[in-house]
């Protein structure tokens, strides 16, 4: 019963909200209100933010740089959601399609060591 109240008391709003054409996203700055939990995963405001904005694939989202304000319950951080896969494997750092999807990584690692290995 706690967890689902916890779960339920999370709140997003998005400040700076632009789309930016010529990286084919939408960026924002992200604040989650979040009284009595010490923080959110990364993975549930992916689910929060793709209910909220309609995103078919949720690979296309990426929440980075989120930092928890002094006191808790409240964190603050950025998110980019892509209109495309094939936009946020152009424009994303390696290092961030890493951390976020497995299949992106593969692909990369394996195009890398081919080159490397030329």
């Amino acid at each position: 019963m706690a967890d689902s109240k916890a779960t339920s008391a999370v709140t997003l709003r998005t400040r700076k909200f632009m789309t930016n054409r010529l990286l084919a996203r939408k960026q924002f700055v992200l604040e989650v209100i979040h009284p009595g939990r010490a923080n959110v995963s990364k993975a549930e405001l992916k689910e929060r933010l793709a209910k909220m904005y309609e995103v078919k694939d949720p690979n296309t989202i990426f929440v980075f740089k989120f930092r928890t304000h002094f006191g808790g319950g409240k964190s603050t951080g950025f998110g980019l959601i892509y209109d495309n896969l094939e936009s946020a494997k152009k424009f994303e750092p390696k290092y961030r399609l890493i951390r976020v999807c497995c299949r992106l990584a593969l692909a990369f690692v394996t195009c890398s060591y081919d080159v490397i290995n030329a």
